[in-house]
């Protein structure tokens, strides 16, 4: 009896999806409009931190495809906030598409949290950046809470290890180089507790709107210094005339006496 053909096992991948059929907004909006300028703040912050670099990509509240089996099923993460390192960031993108960028996930990721993200965030999220991303730091944070701030650190056994504050209650992001911290403030006339970054010396990296302002400060004050001076030089004019206008009534009141002594016969210059 004749044995049915089996057809042959072929090993292949699956075809790239072409970018045009990836959905790269979902409409959905952050939960308040603070965390809006929260990741905004973030992304400036990075923007204006590595502003001589062209080997970054940030982005916030962007999807990231990362497995084209869970794109089918509509299954992908939109970190509130994320950077990668080392890739040429020359260009933009809608989003983070993992096949495309060399099997690159995000070095640094931060999730502003709320009351009902909080538990998915430190869970779900955590594991997936931890055990399928690789992510090598992952910051939480609520923006309205200044004591929310956690951060975790890959081990050498690529696991996830709570990094420590220090005594102003910072974490250090080493993939960044940069310090993660609370700042009291006021942002776009909010004032509240934003998660800010600071430089290795504890410096903290302004936005374009703090530089601006700090500009228009310095402009105004070298406009004050420079009707200082104008004052001052209109003020030395002002006495150099006087006393131009001083020695000059001091000779004519001179020639006025010297004119009276000639009339009674006296000599001026022989006067003693």
């Amino acid at each position: 009896m004749t044995q049915p053909l089996t057809p042959p096992v072929i090993d292949w991948e699956e075809p790239p999806i072409p970018p045009e059929d990836l959905i790269f907004d979902d409409g959905e909006p952050l939960e308040t409009y603070r965390h809006r300028k929260a990741m905004n703040v973030l992304i400036d912050s990075i923007e204006q931190a590595y502003q001589e670099r062209e080997d970054f990509f940030v982005g916030g509240n962007m999807f990231i495809y990362f497995s084209r089996e869970r794109v089918f099923n509509k299954d992908f993460r939109g970190p509130d906030f994320f950077v990668v390192l080392d890739i040429d960031g020359s260009y933009k993108r809608q989003g983070w598409v993992v096949w495309n960028e060399n099997g690159r996930y995000p070095d640094v990721i931060v999730e502003l949290m709320s009351e009902s993200t909080a538990k998915i965030d430190l869970t779900i999220k955590k594991d997936l950046y931890e055990r399928t991303f690789r992510c090598s730091q992952y910051f939480v944070y609520n923006p309205f809470d200044a004591t929310s701030l956690q951060g975790w650190a890959l081990d050498q056994n690529q696991c996830y290890q709570e990094i420590i504050p220090d005594q102003r209650g910072w974490l250090w992001c080493q993939r960044l180089g940069l310090w993660l911290g609370v700042w009291m403030g006021s942002i776009q006339r909010e004032e509240a507790p934003w998660l800010r970054f600071y430089d290795l010396d504890g410096n903290l990296i302004l936005l374009p709107a703090e530089l601006a302002e700090i500009e228009r400060q310095n402009a105004e004050i070298e406009r004050q210094n420079a009707e200082i001076e104008r004052q001052n030089a209109e003020i030395e004019r002002q006495r150099a005339q006087a006393a131009s206008q001083q020695a000059e009534s001091e000779r004519q009141r001179a020639e006025r006496l010297a004119a009276q002594l000639r009339q009674l016969g006296i000599n001026p210059d022989e006067t003693p």
